[in-house]
């Protein structure tokens, strides 16, 4: 499972995030995405932990809690929706 956190601020880095969600657990993976074009880091993050139990405490935890001046969302994240581009037949994706 992977945990979503939203309205992050845009000072936060891996470490802070790591030094977090540490409190509950270990930390297999962060990603931080960034804006393309300016570099700058897009206010939200997904955090990886070795163990269900441990991402279900942190997201109890943490969800609706305020860090850096910010009240942080954090659920689990939900797996990214098809892409509804049109493909060479001229109908979308889902119309099949």
């Amino acid at each position: 499972m992977t945990i979503y956190v939203g309205n992050l601020s845009y000072r936060a880095t891996e470490d802070d995030l790591r030094a977090v969600f540490a409190e509950y657990g270990t930390v297999k993976r962060i990603v931080l995405p960034t804006d393309r074009e300016t570099g700058r880091m897009r206010g939200f993050a997904f955090v990886d932990m070795t163990e269900d139990a441990q991402e279900d405490a942190a997201i109890t935890e943490l969800d609706g809690a305020e860090w850096m001046g910010r009240q942080l969302r954090v659920n689990k994240a939900k797996p990214r929706e098809e892409n509804n581009r049109r493909n060479g037949t001229g109908m979308r994706r889902n119309e099949y």
